[in-house]
């Protein structure tokens, strides 16, 4: 996904050591509810072990709002990165293709958002294509869109876009399909740069796509799919693309039905900016490979487990409803409630706006914070995790010292709202202190829109010398 190499932060938490969590669902929700021993992230080691739990979950799956004749079906994934040669790439490509079978047996349509691969190599397009042509079903319309990572083989960009339409079956690097009356518009990246290119002959073509569509049925959501997100819209936009930018933009700008997907940023689902509506709605399509988060927090942008992520979405129109529902495959559950669209093209109906919560998050009743241990430069705080009507997405803590109320020590920490269970009483170190030292340790809660808690949580307690 990024160009840069992957770098391991030297902060690790220590929080493992306790055995209770809070359900994912219900951190989500708000609650402060301490759920049950903590399973952590795990993958399985076979295809058929995968298999064998989606059956149940195929059951249940209409209490999370998935019909059972929906007007239109599809699956979204993205980055899946299959490589030469392994098993890890291949289990979680099969999990996730499994388990939206079971889910969704009767698909009009399946997406892939591009970076199938890792490198673009001969050998990952045949990994990819074997196994998504036994699991896919025959009905589905695949689309498949390329990205930065299938442009990385040592070829020319024509070269690249003709490995990827021979091996991929699609006709173009962008097209446009309709299914049952729908308009599918795909994009592709037109080179190997990490934040994307789109064309001005791209996006003109788009343009006039647009309009094919909205003539058709105004009234009809348009989906359109491309790789890089458009920078400042979804929660991972910041790997967006900059260049013919606003002209991307204010061509979709025309149309509120329009309802874009993009993959690239692997950023979790959990995240509720991951969708964003103003002119129009974006969503986020996470990945297969691993969970990717911002920079800036203790625990780093690949926090500890981010290799056992895999996310993905099925979309359900009905009526005049769209469904948008988050899939966690490798818990093999669902992520929160499915987010509902208006596609009847009126912003006045556009409820996940960037403004759409206001409302700071709050430590519970009895909340407490205790010191577990300490060292000469550092100390384990533990401490109940906050509530929030739409999600706690961090913490900022702050030390000061106890003689001279200076703040020796700030920094952010996330919730890790993306672990099922959500830890809980939750354990931070605080680092970098000064030897046999008294610090005031203070502990904020914030939220995904920046809302910080009115009050904090708050400790003292002393290094050793």
């Amino acid at each position: 996904m990024k160009d840069e190499q992957l770098k391991n932060d030297s902060e690790k938490l220590s929080n493992t050591i306790f055995e209770k969590g809070m359900d994912r669902r219900s951190f989500l929700g708000g609650t402060t509810k301490i759920a049950g021993l903590t399973l952590g992230l795990s993958l399985v080691n076979s295809l058929n072990g995968l298999e064998a739990g989606a059956v149940s979950n195929a059951e249940k799956a209409s209490k999370f709002g998935l019909h059972k004749k929906p007007d239109l079906v599809f699956p979204v994934i993205s980055d899946v990165h299959i490589l030469k040669s392994g098993t890890m790439d291949l289990q979680k490509f099969g999990s996730a293709l499994h388990q939206l079978n079971e889910l969704v047996p009767k698909q009009d349509a399946f997406v892939v958002v591009g970076d199938l691969t890792e490198y673009g190599y001969v050998e990952e397009y045949d990994r990819f294509m074997s196994l998504y042509n036994i699991k896919k079903q025959p009905q589905a319309v695949s689309m498949i869109a390329i990205g930065n990572h299938d442009y990385w083989n040592g070829l020319s960009v024509i070269d690249s876009q003709k490995r990827f339409i021979e091996k991929t079956g699609m006709e173009s690097i962008y097209y446009h399909k309709v299914v049952k009356g729908y308009h599918f518009i795909v994009l592709g990246t037109e080179d190997g740069k990490t934040e994307g290119t789109f064309s001005v002959k791209q996006i003109e073509w788009l343009g006039e796509q647009l309009k094919i569509a909205n003539a058709d049925d105004p009234k009809k959501p348009i989906f359109v799919f491309h790789h890089q997100p458009i920078k400042g819209t979804i929660y991972g936009s910041e790997w967006g693309f900059s260049a013919n930018r606003d002209l991307f933009y204010n061509t979709l700008k025309e149309y509120p039905q329009v309802i874009t997907f993009s993959g690239h940023t692997h950023y979790p689902l959990d995240e509720p900016r991951t969708i964003h509506q103003k002119d129009f709605t974006t969503l986020a399509t996470a990945s297969l490979k691993n969970m990717w988060v911002e920079a800036g927090y203790l625990q780093g942008e690949l926090p500890k487990g981010a290799d056992t992520f895999s996310q993905g979405l099925i979309v359900e129109v009905h009526g005049d409803k769209v469904f948008i529902h988050r899939r966690d495959f490798t818990q093999n559950d669902w992520i929160g409630e499915p987010w509902v669209i208006d596609c009847r093209g009126n912003k006045n109906s556009f409820k996940y706006t960037e403004m759409r919560e206001q409302v700071e998050p709050h430590f519970p009743k009895g909340a407490s914070i205790s010191v577990l241990d300490t060292t000469s430069t550092e100390m384990n705080i533990m401490f109940t995790q906050a509530s929030d009507n739409s999600l706690v997405h961090s913490y900022k803590v702050v030390a000061k010292n106890n003689l001279t109320g200076q703040i020796a020590k700030e920094f952010r920490a996330f919730s890790e709202f993306y672990k099922d269970p959500v830890p809980n009483p939750f354990v931070l170190p605080v680092q970098g202190l000064q030897p046999g030292t008294s610090y005031d340790i203070e502990v904020y809660a914030i939220d995904s829109f920046g809302n910080m808690s009115g009050t904090f949580l708050k400790i003292a307690g002393k290094t050793k010398a």
